[in-house]
């Protein structure tokens, strides 16, 4: 394995990790903007049959939760960021006292990974020579120089996805009259928390199936909570 390939194999890696950060993100807020909207929009239904009331406060909510879901992942991931830069200025300064270390830490990167131990110790002599500081950061931590994750994609995606996820049961709600309100809001909630759960395995190579039917059931756990405390009150 050369040089180059080893290289191109850990650019793309650190790649597809920030695309599943931000998708990550995401499928959290579409989820977090589903239940709490279809949460209030429920509450609010059981205890009044006023259309406006019902509407204004699912909307309101929707806004809520989408700006607070995208405002926890910008502090999230600039947490992240700043663990990260730490961790870089460290590696900095231990290849200043800790030389032979560091390129040893290299070494092993590369035999864990099926590389040949000669091989291996040439790729590190060689990255080493060149980009001390990116490489160890790379390996140890797989973080890319110079290239941290982007707080403000994950914000934006858990701001989108969270509107969108909260739209659903919304729309529902409000454009759907008469004795088929209430099925057509379930069908929308069932609908996109199976559409959540989907992605999340997908993203975490889990088990669909599990995914979509847990959603489904938390969804709808939700729905007959919320319209008992909207009975209640």
């Amino acid at each position: 394995m050369t040089n180059a390939k080893v290289r191109t194999i850990d650019k793309t890696a650190q790649t597809m990790e920030e695309k599943l950060n931000t998708l990550r993100a995401g499928v959290l807020g579409s989820n977090d903007g589903i239940l709490t909207v279809v949460g209030v929009l429920v509450s609010v239904a059981a205890a009044t049959s006023n259309e406006f009331t019902i509407f204004i406060a699912g909307l309101s909510d929707l806004l809520a939760c989408a700006f607070s879901m995208a405002a926890g992942e910008y502090a999230s991931v600039s947490a992240q960021k700043e663990t990260e830069k730490a961790a870089v200025a460290k590696e900095a300064k231990l290849l200043k006292t800790a030389w032979t270390e560091q390129v040893a830490a290299v070494k092993a990167h590369y035999v864990a990974k099926g590389v040949h131990e000669q091989t291996a110790a040439a790729i590190a002599a060689d990255l080493m020579q060149k980009k001390p500081l990116a490489t160890v950061v790379r390996i140890k931590y797989d973080i890319e120089l110079g290239h941290y994750l982007n707080p403000w994609d994950a914000a934006y995606a858990s701001l989108f996805a969270a509107s969108l996820g909260g739209l659903l049961p919304l729309m529902a709600m409000t454009f759907v009259t008469g004795p088929l309100k209430w099925g057509a809001t379930i069908l929308a909630v069932a609908l996109a928390s199976a559409l959540t759960g989907l992605i999340s395995a997908k993203l975490g190579d889990g088990l669909v199936k599990r995914a979509v039917i847990r959603n489904i059931i938390i969804g709808l756990i939700t729905i007959t909570i919320h319209y008992g405390v909207g009975k209640l009150f």
